[in-house]
């Protein structure tokens, strides 16, 4: 019998010590860059929910975009539920926000978003592409467990219809445009070269 033995540079789904370092340190420092914007970004929020109900999502993208970077970077089944929620707990343990605990299960819910979406691609695209129908796999999980959770309560068509197109928009931008640009830049610094998400822009360059 002869068995064929796996190439080299065939991708492994085994996680790897650094792995999980980095998918930790996306979290924790994303997990910061929330404190920030939870401090900031209420004011900003209100004004633009006030032109249109529901149209405040746009600013949520922030929250969404751990999932998406530590999926494109780290490429391992769990990548970006696993940094997704990294920050979501790092950010309400150092800081109590207006959400408290509920802030984890959003994390939960994001990052499964993102992660269903590099799920159903098999793991195996990484490009814009990708990244845009992750953030907006996360977006669309952010709307929905919003609206189940927050907004439930007097509830009109209107308001789900703009939140949810708005969930969907600031996803596909914020989340996933901005992290593949963010690991466009990281891979040119040479930073990731330990990831394929790295070698691949050496290759190109």
């Amino acid at each position: 019998m002869v068995t064929t033995a796996p190439s080299a540079s065939a991708p492994t789904r085994r996680w790897r010590v650094i792995d999980i370092v980095i998918a930790s340190v996306l979290g924790v420092a994303l997990g910061l860059v929330f404190i920030l914007w939870n401090a900031t970004s209420s004011p900003l929020r209100d004004a633009v929910g006030a032109l249109l109900p529901g149209l405040g999502a746009l600013l949520a993208g922030i929250w969404l975009l751990p999932g998406v970077l530590g999926g494109l970077i780290v490429r391992k089944p769990g990548a970006a539920l696993f940094t997704e929620l990294v920050a979501a707990t790092v950010s309400v343990i150092i800081v109590p926000n207006e959400w408290g605990w509920w802030t984890i299960e959003a994390g939960l819910v994001q990052g499964l978003g993102a992660e269903l979406v590099f799920a159903l691609l098999l793991y195996r695209r990484w490009g814009l592409g990708a990244a845009v129908l992750a953030g907006v796999g996360a977006g669309v999980a952010m709307a929905i467990n919003d609206l189940v959770v927050w907004y439930a309560a007097g509830l009109t068509p209107e308001f789900a219809i703009i939140y949810l197109v708005s969930s969907i928009v600031t996803g596909a931008v914020i989340a996933g445009l901005l992290s593949w640009l963010l690991v466009r830049a990281l891979a040119a610094t040479g930073v990731l070269s330990r990831f394929a998400a790295g070698r691949e822009r050496a290759e190109l360059v």
